[in-house]
């Protein structure tokens, strides 16, 4: 069992010219992952999620910082001196065993006692639903039981430092990937163990994780739980790739408690002493609501995106495109319609990162 202390760690590939600046894939980071807790590293292909992943794991080396487990420098130790359990995108499991060779394998590889592995292996088969099909074949079951067979051969093991998930999920049928991702978070909250999954999917990273590691451009944007990155995004690239829709964005230019897009004022919660930099003033469609008529600044209706559970009305505010929220029971006939958005649900950002300003 361990914590994990990310002391600067980041990762550059060399360079052919010995005058260029580091290429990194990781930008040096510095933070510290605690025993029983769930993280998921959150962002687009090409992010650095995977890499950062396999420097935890041991495949990659960091150029910069150093990795601790507990107090422990690994840096350079081996990954199999590392004492963690990895899960990969494709099930890792023996065709021509039972279920249950299947998960004692890892238990008895390491001389675990014969009734101690056995009752793990009852354990965990239990918990990800396994029990039925424990001595069958693994090669004639669907390929959902196959990554429970792959997830359990990750969890049988309760001596591990982490488990480390590589987007786990992605071959899964969507209809299945609901219950998988359930069970795992189900699973995570009954043993007591350290967790860190990998996904582009922001609805895997935020059902699963005690707190989100957003990343983008090999860089961690911000670290935070799932209510925390939704309602206040550190950086412009979170509000936007967390939420669907993501984040409204407008320029804007600050005058103390208020934000000037256009030709529209908008009101502001706190007081700012106007910024240097480009300023934006964000705020989510789910906080924003479009009227026929009323208060709130006039916008054009563009078209209305009728979801089932909900509507979303495409707007315009000068050349600015924006989407807010239709409420329930409220019909749009004109073109010209009210966007009102609450003062404690605006951010201002300047060069994409959110700033606070003082009580107005």
């Amino acid at each position: 069992m361990a914590s994990i202390t990310l002391d600067g760690i980041g990762h550059a590939y060399p360079s052919r010219d010995p005058g260029e600046a580091k290429r990194y894939a990781l930008k040096p980071m510095h933070h510290v992952w605690q025993h029983g807790r769930a993280y998921a590293l959150l962002g687009p292909s090409g992010c650095g999620k995977t890499t950062l992943l396999n420097i935890i794991s041991g495949l990659v080396t960091p150029s910069d910082g150093r990795l601790l487990f507990d107090q422990t420098d690994v840096t350079h130790v081996s990954t199999e001196k590392r004492n963690i359990a990895q899960v990969f995108q494709f099930p890792v499991i023996y065709d021509t065993m039972t279920v249950r060779q299947n998960l004692l394998f890892p238990l008895r590889n390491r001389g675990v006692d014969k009734r101690v592995a056995d009752a793990r292996v009852m354990e965990i088969a239990g918990l990800l639903d396994l029990v039925p099909v424990l001595d069958r074949r693994a090669r004639g079951l669907t390929a959902d039981a196959k990554q429970k067979i792959s997830l359990g051969r990750g969890l049988v093991r309760s001596d591990v430092s982490a488990v480390l998930f590589d987007e786990p999920l992605t071959v899964i049928d969507p209809a299945l990937k609901w219950e998988l991702r359930s069970k795992l978070k189900a699973v995570h909250e009954a043993l007591d163990m350290l967790m860190i999954y990998v996904t582009h999917d922001q609805v895997e990273a935020m059902t699963f994780a005690d707190e989100v590691v957003v990343m983008n451009d090999g860089r961690v944007l911000q670290i935070g739980t799932p209510t925390e990155l939704f309602e206040r995004p550190a950086h412009a690239f979170v509000g936007y790739f967390i939420g669907s829709p993501g984040m409204n964005f407008l320029p804007a230019s600050i005058e103390g408690s208020a934000a000037r897009v256009a030709d529209a004022v908008f009101p502001l919660a706190s007081r700012y002493v106007p910024p240097a930099g480009r300023v934006q003033l964000g705020f989510r469609p789910d906080y924003a609501t479009v009227a026929p008529d009323g208060e709130g600044i006039p916008v054009t209706l563009r078209r209305i995106e009728d979801l089932g559970r909900r509507r979303l009305a495409r707007v315009a505010l000068g050349e600015h495109e924006l989407v807010a929220t239709l409420p329930a029971g409220t019909d749009l006939n004109g073109e010209i319609v009210r966007l009102r958005v609450a003062p404690e649900h605006l951010h201002v950002y300047v060069d994409d990162e959110r700033i606070t300003g003082e009580a107005a």
